[in-house]
């Protein structure tokens, strides 16, 4: 069916078109018809102020930055935000660890396998500065090419076993057994490791003056073509709620 927006019509060849946007939408045709009845009544905005329109996003851009007034969010906002909603700004312990990996194996190939991993355990505790090079050499893993390395994990992150070596081990320190997991046997070695705790108002006010000035941006452009579908005569497609 024919879209009309104010009269002026959306065909389904454009709809069709559009939609190759929307191809991860969860209803493609849906996203792509209400972005292109926005996207017309938007510019009939624009015209009706006398915008030119020859440009359609810089006909657009010079419509909203006309019409929409978003007071920024100030410090004292952001700490209200803060203190409301704590659960929101807290991090679990976390870790830096690396890892060798042995293959389990079966019988003889598994005894041969662990001993293996146990004889290059005793050289990484003996040499610590050797850790990287030895699971360049020995692991299994893909992370034996950067040297074992995982990066920084949470609580969660890994099978249970490793995670209960990892955070039983202070940093700078070498695991003293191996770990068997259902991957392989482990030697691990631990860099960092990080307390849970709430993180301050001083390391995320920047980030969160952004979030919220980003949010209230949101908020007015939804309102504002909220307005103008309120007030447009659309056939064909029913809009949902903004």
């Amino acid at each position: 069916m024919t879209i009309r927006v104010n009269g002026i019509e959306i065909t389904e060849d454009m709809v069709q078109a559009e939609q190759a946007h929307y191809a991860d939408a969860p209803k493609p045709r849906d996203a792509a018809a209400q972005e292109l009845i926005l996207r017309e009544l938007l510019l009939q905005k624009a015209q009706s102020l006398g915008i030119d329109t020859a440009d359609q996003g810089a006909a657009i851009g010079a419509l909203l930055e006309r019409e929409l007034h978003v007071d920024a969010v100030d410090e004292a906002a952001c700490l209200a935000f803060y203190n409301q909603y704590p659960e929101r700004f807290s991090s679990g312990e976390s870790a830096v660890a690396s890892h060798i990996l042995f293959p389990l194996g079966e019988g003889l190939a598994g005894s041969l396998a662990k001993a293996k991993a146990e004889g290059v355990l005793d050289e990484v505790k003996a040499n610590p500065a050797r850790f990287a090079d030895l699971a360049r050499e020995h692991s299994t893993c893909p992370s034996g090419q950067q040297g074992g390395s995982l990066g920084q994990f949470g609580r969660g992150q890994m099978v249970a076993e490793f995670e209960q070596a990892v955070f039983s081990t202070a940093a700078g320190e070498i695991a003293p057994q191996l770990v068997q997991t259902q991957f392989g046997y482990h030697i691990i070695q631990v860099q960092e490791r990080h307390e849970g705790g709430k993180v301050s108002f001083e390391e995320i006010k920047d980030r969160l003056q952004q979030y919220l000035n980003d949010m209230a941006g949101n908020k007015a452009m939804q309102a504002y073509l909220g307005q103008l579908v309120a007030a447009a005569q659309i056939e064909g497609y029913e809009m949902p709620a903004l």
